[in-house]
């Protein structure tokens, strides 16, 4: 979590906090979509995280994904925004969030995949029938509308 949430903990504690974050399905030429395995949890997710202040959705996209996986995005395109109970996570430090995410969508990056060994254990890109079944709850609504948008079509 950025400098701005982690501000906020200190005063409220481990209380739901409203969290407005970015992320991005990123897919290869194979039609593969990246997937990173969280070191909090184990659990895999898309990459992304918590917006800063004064800072658009797209930047904190694109921070986020240079951060945890060394690529650089472009062209980044809406592929939806979740929100409501299905976002509401506990971390297992006990802190508590209602996730605001908009989620992006891309084919365009450049750069060497890079494990950020805070956040990151693994960075992975996996074909659709092959999404591992450990996703980090907050991304499952993302996962699955991924999956029901892209099972059977060419992406390309």
């Amino acid at each position: 979590m950025g400098n701005y949430i982690m501000e906020l903990r200190k005063i409220v504690g481990h209380r739901p906090l409203v969290m407005c974050a970015a992320g991005v399905l990123i897919i290869n030429e194979d039609g593969q979509v990246l997937l990173q395995q969280r070191t909090d949890n184990n659990m895999w997710g898309i990459p992304g995280g918590a917006l800063e202040l004064g800072e658009l959705l797209e930047e904190t996209a694109k921070r986020e994904v240079l951060e945890e996986t060394g690529l650089t995005v472009s062209n980044l395109e809406l592929f939806g925004t979740y929100s409501g109970e299905r976002m509401h996570h506990i971390y297992p430090n006990g802190d508590e969030v209602y996730i605001v995410s908009s989620v992006y969508i891309t084919r365009d990056y450049k750069g060497e995949l890079k494990l950020d060994k805070d956040e990151s254990k693994d960075l992975r890109f996996f074909n659709i029938d092959d999404i591992p079944k450990s996703i980090n709850p907050p991304d499952e609504p993302i996962i699955e509308d991924f999956i029901k948008t892209f099972k059977n079509k060419d992406i390309y």
